[in-house]
Order: structure tokens, then C-alpha cells, then sequence
């Protein structure tokens, strides 16, 4: 096939469920409550994208890279809204040969931007009147940047115990930030979607987390980039994971480039949570899927799901990888390994290289990469802590230096 419309033609064609991909539905509007025909009273499924794969144009990962998710238009869900340059992240080798993919370097400074250029994209091809999410910083700051470009009204609901600057980036982009309790967030999302046509980037189910059911699409380009940065696919992946959107979506990825014939094999995927919680680890455990958990305290406040989203099941079990937990401590530590090397990331960024420490495996086959989801400017303790101004004399600057050299 030679380059032709399909260039920047979306090629998906329906939505079908992940607890039975023999069910399919028609590709709009956006089922954002789970998959209708498979979810239980137990379990609200949710949905993926299928894609005429036969019709992708032959030079599309031979293309030169390029910022903004156009790049891969074939293979994602219609594009409609503008982007703001996000993808096409750095790739960045510790001493000891690990990649770290980091994707604070997208426009808002995390990997949600890949998930809301095609999320806000279906809320405005769908003709929805503005966007509303749940989101404790990343999310919410993504969904609210690019309802911004979109010219669509964004509502967000986060925790009145974010991080302090995560309210001011928010308004900074015109979003209307909601703090309530917990349990209100989702009925009153509903809410907004029932009654003022807003479209949900985020989960409205309480029986399992679904979420959009374009959105972790775009996360399948970061796949596509470190597939063609390394020149092939790795042995494995380590990834933070939350609700599991970006492990299923990374591993959709690699899945797709093996089916197309650009790679010939499928990196492992490993899930990393925080001790604190661990939904993924649990449903994987007891061979369920989807488990909830109580939640402790723990500084990966972007990472500490009470349950999880079938959809880690699912990438988990087909790319033979693992969900494992680490402690705040082995994310502490994986942080500041990081910054060590001129990277600066949040604790719950970290979470990735902290499971690939603590538990391995060391993998002889392949190069390995730990994916890094997020600028330390989200942490909850930056810009904290005080500092005593230096004296203005040889000896404390001599002595300060001699300090820094010593650790």
C-alpha cells in the first residue's frame, strides 16, 4: 500500500468489549460506562478500539518523529481537537544500560497528555458541550490544557489535599476545579454528563474502573516510539501503574507493532503499585478481575488506587509480565537515582524503576525500559521545604561545596 488519505485518516472502526472482544459496537458515540452487553452487577467492563490494520499505509514507522499524536493518526481514534505537541519523549540511558523513557517532557509535564489529545478529541467529535474528570493532579491538569485548546468548558473534581500548585495549574487553564468528599465525585460526574452533556475523560463506574474508551490509545504511541528509538522492542517494560490505563495501552502498542511486522516479539509488562495499595497485584493474585483494597498512607498519591481497571488484567496476562508493589522508601530511592542522572520526577514517576530494583528481573534478552510518567513539580512536598540563606563568605561557600562533594 503507498501513502495516500489513510496518512492522516483515522483507520479505527468500532469499540469492543475486553471481557469478550467478539462483541462489538459501533465506534461512536464513546461508550464511557463500560462495555453494555459483557459488564455484570460484579464487573463494569470496559471497551477497546478496533482498527482496519490491513489498510495502514506501509511508510507509517518510517516516518521521520515528530511531535504531536498526527504522527500516528492511522492508528488512533479521530483526531478532531487540536494538540499542543505532546509525544515523541526522551529516551535516556543509566550507567548500568536501563532506558528510562521520560515523559515529563509532554506539554503539561506527564504522560496524560498522550490519553486527553484523544479522550477531548471524542468529546468534541461526539459534539459534547464541554469535558468533566476526576483527577488528583496529572490527569486533570492534561484533560484541562487541552479542553482549553479545544475551546470546550472543563470541569475537575480533585482532592482539597492535592499538592498545592495543583489548583493554580488547573485554573491557569480556565478549568473549574470541584473539591468534595470522595464518595460524591462520581455521582456528581454522572450528573454532568446526564444533564449538561459534559463527556467523562475519566471513570464514572463504581463497580471497577472503565474509563474512556479512546483514551489509553494514545498512550500506544509511546509504544511506537520506543520500539523505533531502540530499533526493536525490549525484553521489558516497568511502568507505574495506577488505574492500569498506560500498561494496557503501551502494551496494545507493542502488540500492534508485532501484528504489522515492525517488531517480532512483545516486551514483558510490569506493573509496579505502592505497598499502600496494590489492586492490580491483588486481582492478579487471586485470579480475578478486578479487586478492591483498603489504601494506606504513602507519598505515590497519584498511584494509590482502592481498585483496579481489568484493563492491567488483561496487558499483564498477555505479554507474561507481573504486577508487583514497592515500598514509599524503594520509590524514594528510585527517585533520587534519577535525579542523580539530571531527571527529576514525582514519587509516584518513580514506581517503574523502584519494581524494576527491587524485584527485577535482570533481563539478558533485551533492552529495558522504565517509563518515568511525570515532572517532580507534582510532587506533594516540592516547594516545601525551607532553606537558610548561605553566608556571603569564603568559608560557608568552601564549606558547602566540600559538604556537596562528600555526598
Amino acid at each position: 500500500m503507498t501513502p495516500s488519505d489513510t496518512a492522516l485518516r483515522s483507520l479505527a472502526i468500532a469499540q469492543r468489549s475486553l471481557a469478550d472482544p467478539s462483541v462489538r459496537h459501533p465506534l461512536w458515540p464513546p461508550l464511557t460506562a463500560g462495555c453494555p452487553a459483557t459488564s455484570t452487577d460484579e464487573v463494569a467492563y470496559p471497551l477497546d478500539i478496533d482498527y482496519a490494520y490491513d489498510e495502514v499505509p506501509d511508510d507509517l514507522f518510517t516516518r521521520p518523529a515528530a511531535h504531536g499524536l498526527d504522527r500516528w493518526a492511522p492508528l488512533l481514534p479521530p483526531l478532531a481537537a487540536p494538540g499542543l505537541g505532546e509525544g515523541n519523549t526522551p529516551m535516556v540511558a543509566l550507567p548500568d544500560g536501563v532506558w528510562v523513557k521520560d515523559e515529563s517532557r509532554n506539554p503539561t509535564w506527564s504522560h496524560k497528555d498522550r490519553l486527553n489529545r484523544v479522550a477531548v478529541s471524542a468529546a468534541l467529535a461526539s459534539g459534547a458541550r464541554g469535558i468533566v474528570v476526576s483527577s488528583s493532579g496529572n490527569h486533570g491538569a492534561a484533560a484541562a490544557a487541552y479542553a482549553a485548546r479545544a475551546g470546550l468548558p472543563c470541569a475537575v473534581f480533585t482532592s482539597p489535599y492535592a499538592p498545592p500548585a495543583v489548583a493554580s495549574h488547573l485554573r491557569a487553564y480556565g478549568a473549574t476545579v470541584l473539591t468534595v468528599p470522595y464518595e460524591s465525585v462520581r455521582p456528581l460526574m454522572r450528573r454532568i454528563v446526564d444533564e449538561l452533556g459534559f463527556q467523562a475523560v475519566s471513570s464514572v463506574t463504581d463497580t471497577a474502573h472503565t474509563g474512556h474508551p479512546f483514551g489509553p490509545e494514545g498512550y500506544k504511541t509511546l509504544a511506537y516510539e520506543v520500539a523505533l528509538d531502540l530499533g526493536r522492542a525490549p525484553a521489558a517494560v516497568h511502568l507505574p501503574t495506577g488505574y492500569g490505563e498506560l500498561l494496557f495501552g503501551v502494551a496494545k502498542g507493542f502488540q500492534e507493532l508485532a501484528r504489522l511486522g515492525v517488531t517480532d516479539s512483545v516486551p514483558r509488562m510490569y506493573a509496579t503499585e505502592p505497598a499502600a495499595a496494590g489492586a492490580l497485584t491483588e486481582a492478579l493474585r487471586t485470579g480475578r478481575p478486578t479487586a478492591r483494597v483498603p489504601v494506606g498512607p504513602t507519598l505515590a498519591y497519584a498511584i494509590d488506587c482502592e481498585i483496579n481497571s481489568y484493563r492491567g488484567v488483561v496487558a499483564v496476562r498477555a505479554t507474561g509480565g507481573a504486577a508487583r508493589t514497592v515500598t514509599d522508601e524503594q520509590m524514594t530511592a528510585a527517585r533520587a537515582e534519577l535525579a542523580s542522572q539530571g531527571l527529576w520526577c514525582e514519587t509516584s514517576a518513580a514506581a517503574g524503576l523502584a519494581g524494576l530494583r527491587a524485584h527485577g528481573p535482570q533481563e539478558t534478552d533485551g533492552p529495558v525500559v522504565c517509563v518515568v510518567t511525570s515532572s517532580g513539580y507534582k510532587d506533594v512536598a516540592t516547594a516545601g521545604e525551607t532553606y537558610e540563606p548561605t553566608a556571603p563568605d569564603w568559608p560557608s561557600i568552601r564549606s558547602a561545596l566540600t559538604a556537596a562533594r562528600a555526598d
